[in-house]
């Protein structure tokens, strides 16, 4: 079982009153609006996939805030959530993956894309206890150590023969991820793109010893959160229900519609799901496991000695004797079987 915590954007955008409302750019439509960038923490664990956590990005730079919060103490929650909307995104990452291991949320990898697979993000995840699986860019400005080198991922791939066939991957190296003076394993899979077959991606594991299709497995397991994304947009009206002006109200109008998607998930995995119940089956499997069907034959064996004890008056000499000849009358294969056992 893979059990995932996935983190992605959402643009949303809203009315131009909206408390710590922002200019920001719609990679949908390549131009730019007012609203916020939703940034979600999910939880999967291959099957199901449940939204945990979340915060209405607004931006650091004040130039393109359209408004600012209201003023509030600096003690509480409210106040809090505001700053934190005013941080870079992958600030605000760590600070929900932090929460979700506070919260105790099992979990072995952190999904996403290549907006948070820097180096120093890495390092980060890597620290709090969980592997990461992500997409990386092939930007010549960010720098891998690969034999003893600082390289780019795109003068790795140059540099190593690529698989032949139709395998799923053209290549797969063992890099090192560093930050200061600390270092970590990494191994980064070159997949083919679907739809550009002169291009490939590049996908990166902390974990060293996945193997590669077991990695691309995994990172597929990042599309949930966007079927996540589409029924809350489509269906749950996330943009278009709450017309609150209060950074507060529409951060709870967030939380409502999560909770409405996990009440969907739930539903879907207790009604149509047929692996919901397969833990639960093999748990009370290994409690209850069937016994042998020597065993069993040894057992109204055993049966029937008591039975001819209590109900007659026969020794025991003589019973001996008497279940001795019910063996002697059954096939070899099984009398071999029974008195080795």
């Amino acid at each position: 079982m893979c059990l995932s915590l996935m983190i992605p954007f959402l643009n949303v955008t809203v009315q131009k009153k909206v408390e710590l409302l922002a200019k920001i750019y719609d990679h949908a439509k390549h131009k730019y609006a007012f609203g916020f960038r939703m940034l979600t923490l999910g939880w999967s664990d291959g099957c199901t996939f449940l939204p945990i956590n979340s915060v209405l990005l607004s931006t650091e730079n004040s130039k393109n805030r359209m408004n600012e919060a209201v003023e509030m103490d600096k003690r509480t929650v409210g106040y809090k959530r505001r700053k934190l909307s005013m941080k870079k995104g992958t600030h605000a990452m760590l600070t929900l993956l932090e929460a979700a291991k506070k919260a105790e949320i099992p979990a072995k990898y952190v999904l996403f894309d290549s907006w948070f697979s820097s180096p120093s993000t890495l390092h980060a995840v890597k620290n709090m206890g969980y592997d990461v699986i992500g997409m990386v860019k092939k930007t010549p400005k960010m720098f891998f150590r690969y034999n003893g080198e600082a390289m780019s991922l795109a003068s790795v791939y140059n540099q190593n023969k690529k698989r032949r066939g139709k395998s799923r991957y053209l290549l797969s190296v063992t890099i090192e991820v560093v930050k200061d003076d600390a270092i970590i394993p990494a191994k980064v899979v070159y997949v083919r793109n679907r739809n550009k077959r002169k291009e490939y991606l590049c996908l990166i594991s902390t974990n060293v010893n996945l193997d590669e299709n077991e990695i691309i497995r995994i990172y597929g397991k990042r599309w949930d959160i966007e079927v996540f994304f589409k029924v809350c947009k489509s269906y749950l009206n996330l943009s278009r229900e709450c017309n609150s002006l209060s950074y507060d109200a529409m951060t709870a109008h967030t939380a409502v519609d999560f909770t409405r998607y996990m009440m969907l998930s739930l539903e879907s995995r207790e009604s149509s799901d047929t692996r919901s119940l397969g833990e639960l089956f093999l748990h009370f499997s290994d409690e209850m496991a069937d016994i042998t069907w020597i065993k069993a034959f040894q057992m109204l064996l055993q049966m029937f000695r008591t039975i001819l004890t209590d109900y007659t008056e026969l020794s025991d000499e003589k019973i001996t004797q008497l279940v001795d000849a019910f063996m002697d009358t059954l096939p070899v294969m099984l009398k071999t079987k029974l008195r080795a056992a």
